[in-house]
């Protein structure tokens, strides 16, 4: 009976390792980029990165992604003071925070449908703001794909949500007495991407 078992075990195993296998591939498209708790205009720029393509069984992959992402936030209405009239001084100002990620992406595979999530850690390369408030994020994706048949192609649309407060928004006043210039105290990192990603080998 224990003969049977370790037989049965090693078969098990053997099948698990026959259908892993590994695909590098790259990454490519559009960012639509905001900051929580701001009135502005999403900013619109690139991603591109690399990743492995680690397929464990016909339903599941594991995705690890390095990515350089270029975010932040365009027309960003800030109050700054009152005039000599006493009139609100108001500027309106792009703010740029660009990252290299590292993610875990877990895909589930559906016929040529994908749903990819997992989380990232982003680490800040450069910026214009005026003072920043933390050099890493931690972000969530979320989204969707679909794999072009007979193809390493992929079309991939994605929802990624930081969970850091990265401006100190001391640096950015805020009007009390008109919200319509708000710049609230936590500000987080929101991005949409739409891209294609290619995975080499057959």
């Amino acid at each position: 009976m224990k003969k049977l078992i370790a037989i049965s075990f090693i078969l098990f195993i053997s099948s698990m390792n026959a259908q892993v296998t590994f695909k590098p591939g790259l990454r490519v498209g559009a960012a639509f980029s905001t900051f929580s708790n701001t009135r502005s205009d999403y900013k619109t720029d690139f991603y591109i990165g690399g990743f492995g393509e680690i397929k464990l069984t016909k339903i599941y992959t594991l995705q690890p992604e390095i990515t350089y992402t270029r975010q932040g936030s365009n027309n960003v209405k800030t109050y700054i003071g009152y005039d000599e009239n006493g009139d609100d001084i108001i500027e309106y100002n792009d703010l740029e925070i660009n990252y290299v990620s590292i993610a875990m992406i877990n895909k589930f595979t559906f016929n040529d449908f994908q749903v990819q999530v997992g989380p990232t850690i982003d680490f800040r390369t450069s910026d214009n703001l005026i003072h920043e408030k933390s050099d890493a994020d931690l972000t969530f994706v979320a989204g969707f794909g679909y794999k072009v048949p007979s193809t390493g192609l992929t079309i991939e649309a994605r929802v990624k949500k930081g969970l850091v407060d990265v401006i100190d928004s001391d640096y950015y006043d805020s009007n009390a007495n008109n919200s319509d210039y708000l710049f609230g105290d936590y500000n987080t990192n929101i991005s949409f991407q739409l891209g294609v990603s290619y995975a080499f080998g057959k």
